[in-house]
């Protein structure tokens, strides 16, 4: 496993739409891992394949529960409910944070790792960053659906 260079804000690639996964091989085992692991360093909640260079319709969120990462192959959103006011932030934009607007509940289709399609029913922050991983994959990002006048920059303590 070994930890991704990240993409920021201003890089091309963010804009691009992910291509399908044809193959869960080896190489997409293995950018797995490196996603989770890569998440994990930055701490962040969830992160798409294209936020570390590569273009494919890969996703791995983590909410920091019992029950581990979730990887989600060639998601897609098959249901909305609802609406939330949501503070936001994203790996590719680090320290800025708004309010955005995104469902309270989706319900999303996806594979596995293993190769099992199946359905996750999502509320909450499950929803929101379901929504924030799956734009990416369309190339929009989350400063594109700000609310406006909400963005803040907070600058980090260096230790």
């Amino acid at each position: 496993m070994a930890i991704r260079n990240l993409r920021y804000e201003g890089d091309e690639i963010l804009k691009k739409k992910s291509r399908e996964v044809e193959n869960i091989d080896e190489k997409i085992q293995i950018l797995i891992d490196d996603m989770i692991e890569t998440m994990h360093k930055y701490n962040g909640v969830g992160l798409a394949a294209v936020q570390v260079g590569v273009l494919k319709r890969v996703v791995v969120i983590d909410l920091y529960d019992d029950k581990g990462p979730i990887v989600l192959i060639n998601p897609i959103i098959i249901k909305e409910k609802g609406e939330q006011e949501v503070e936001e932030g994203c790996l590719s934009f680090p320290n800025q944070f708004a309010k955005i607007k995104r469902p309270s509940e989706v319900v999303a289709e996806y594979t596995t790792r293993e190769g099992k399609r199946v359905k996750i029913k999502a509320k909450d922050l499950l929803a929101q960053a379901i929504s924030h991983e799956l734009d990416h994959l369309e190339g929009e990002l989350f400063i594109d659906k700000i609310i406006p006048g909400t963005l803040e920059y907070i600058e980090q303590e260096t230790k």
